[in-house]
């Protein structure tokens, strides 16, 4: 089974990066989003990965191939109905998601392969809503797909092997190199380790223990790491840390409504604003 023509749902900062990574490694892919508004911005994000794949690669003339090739709908019927594979990115949120598996499996073909990218909600959550258990996993990448190249594969208790393993072809086809996560664990391998890291800065911001430039650089210097957590805060985007923080406890949802009110209704969402905890040119 091998899974070629690939459709993403959400053309959010991860969906436009997927998206042209998939494109990028020669498969054909069609990006689909609710609105014209959010295609719109996400040609704004394919444009930039441009350059973005051309220095990191150095073939521009092959990054810009890429990007010409990329379609984008707002016709979900349209963009699934040739799909192998369907990348599902859209935002975390249980409801959300429950909304966009019921109409997706009246739509797409029965031997369609559904993937979500969710980081914070287990496979299984999902399952029920997707009409072909066992022809659904996780896939989860993380931002900045062209460096940080890891495609975590995470199946439920009914997924298929042959599905899985043809999940893993796709994420080794793509450049990724594919992280077989052998049971079903929140947060995969990355994300269990990265969210208790920011979880601890947040929680030392809220309790005013210190301020977010301090806490970065207390551990870019401690550790020689090339980012703080705020600045990582601001690249994996405030949305996102947003619905993370509200699920969590006491101190996590105060950390969800800094966020909110200081920020997120300011339109201050991180690296893909502008703007963020930092400033961004």
């Amino acid at each position: 089974m091998q899974l070629n023509n690939t459709t993403v749902l959400g053309t959010g900062v991860l969906g436009s990066q997927i998206l042209f990574q998939t494109a990028y490694h020669g498969l054909p892919v069609i990006g689909f989003d609710i609105s014209e508004e959010a295609l719109e911005a996400a040609k704004t994000r394919l444009d930039s990965l441009v350059a973005v794949y051309g220095e990191f690669f150095g073939e521009p003339t092959k990054a810009q191939a890429a990007r010409d090739s990329i379609k984008l709908t707002t016709d979900m019927a349209l963009a699934v109905n040739n799909a192998d594979l369907v990348i599902e990115a859209v935002p975390e949120d249980l409801k959300i998601k429950e909304q966009t598996y019921q109409k997706l499996a009246s739509l797409a073909p029965e031997h369609t392969i559904f993937a979500t990218n969710s980081s914070t909600l287990l496979p299984s959550d999902i399952s029920p809503f997707t009409g072909r258990p066992e022809q659904f996993l996780a896939l989860h990448y993380a931002n900045h797909i062209w460096k940080n190249n890891t495609g975590e594969v995470m199946g439920t208790a009914n997924t298929s092997k042959e599905a899985y393993e043809a999940v893993v072809d796709f994420a080794e086809r793509t450049g990724l190199v594919a992280i077989r996560v052998l049971k079903e664990q929140p947060g995969y391998v990355l994300n269990s380790l990265l969210v208790p890291f920011l979880e601890s800065a947040s929680h030392l911001l809220v309790n005013e223990v210190a301020d977010a430039p301090t806490i970065d650089t207390t551990w870019k210097i401690g550790t020689g790491a090339p980012f703080g957590p705020f600045e990582i805060y601001d690249i994996v985007g405030l949305n996102t840390a947003y619905h993370i923080a509200s699920h969590g406890g006491e101190t996590s949802k105060k950390f969800a409504e800094l966020l909110k009110s200081e920020y997120i209704d300011q339109g201050k969402l991180g690296v893909a604003t502008g703007e963020g905890f930092y400033k961004y040119d």
